[in-house]
């Protein structure tokens, strides 16, 4: 392990422990997994809670995927139904999106910390992050009190990869993943037949293997693929299939974005 990194993993070790009882949102994904692991390591598996979200804002591949992976690293983990579209600031779908997911999402594990006496609410927010101009999500986890120890240690998205890796966790390499509700531009609300186009779309484009991928929907009708520049001829050579496809799940028109994938390309909106 290098220097810089071990000193890193060295700060986020004692950040943890400095907490008693701890309550972790689990998603699956590449930060909170070495979240977790680590503070398993440092706590034990008795201080320690992992809780995630089932919502139709996520595919249920991941939901199973973090069953998985919370059983695999021996974390006491719970699921909860999460019901931001039932909430109206959330499905109208305006700038503040995040900040009210985020809202409704640590609001339960502030219960779940209270009834069952953990004294620290963390997520898996990093480094990174905090450099973004349009992040209402991280506005919400600080007014409720959350931690975030990664970013607190100074982690950044490559430096949770490699040290990942170090530690023997198989989401080193895990493609990074957003909310299906950032598939959608602002204003435009978001309903449950919406989601599951949009869910339907990305999991039968992943069978191609892209390392990046958005399928971003506007109206009802379109489709605005991303997938990085290098992919681009590998969705082209299979362009008639992946339109036909699409089509059948209810798409009318199927692009391609030639900027390509990015991160919260419909930030640039705003």
């Amino acid at each position: 392990m290098q220097p810089e990194l071990e000193e890193k993993y060295n700060k986020l070790r004692n950040i943890l422990l400095s907490i008693e009882r701890l309550v972790i949102g689990f998603s699956g994904g590449v930060d909170s997994t070495l979240l977790l692991k680590v503070a398993i390591d440092v706590l034990g598996r008795d201080n320690v809670l992992a809780v995630t979200s089932s919502s139709e804002t996520h595919p249920l591949s991941s939901l199973e995927e973090a069953k998985r992976l919370a059983k695999e690293i021996g974390a006491d983990h719970k699921i909860i139904e999460s019901m931001e579209l039932s909430d109206e600031r959330f499905s109208r779908n305006d700038k503040e999106r995040c900040y009210y997911c985020k809202k409704i999402l640590f609001s339960d594990l502030r219960e779940i910390a209270r009834d069952n006496g953990y004294s620290v609410m963390a997520d898996g927010s990093n480094a990174d992050d905090s450099l973004y101009d349009y992040r209402p999500g991280l506005r919400a986890i600080k007014e409720l009190g959350v931690r975030s120890p990664l970013l607190e240690a100074g982690l950044a998205k490559k430096e949770i990869r490699e040290l990942s890796k170090e530690l023997g966790l198989p989401t080193w390499d895990k493609a990074a993943f957003a909310c299906l509700g950032s598939r959608f531009p602002y204003g435009e609300a978001i309903t449950s037949e919406k989601l599951e186009m949009v869910d339907k779309g990305e999991a039968f484009l992943k069978k191609y293997g892209f390392s990046q991928l958005r399928l971003r929907q506007h109206d009802q009708y379109t489709a605005r693929i991303e997938v990085l520049s290098e992919d681009m001829d590998k969705l082209m050579a299979n362009r008639e299939e992946i339109v036909g496809s699409l089509k059948k799940i209810g798409y009318n028109y199927i692009t391609l974005d030639i900027e390509g994938y990015r991160t919260g390309s419909m930030n640039e909106l705003l």
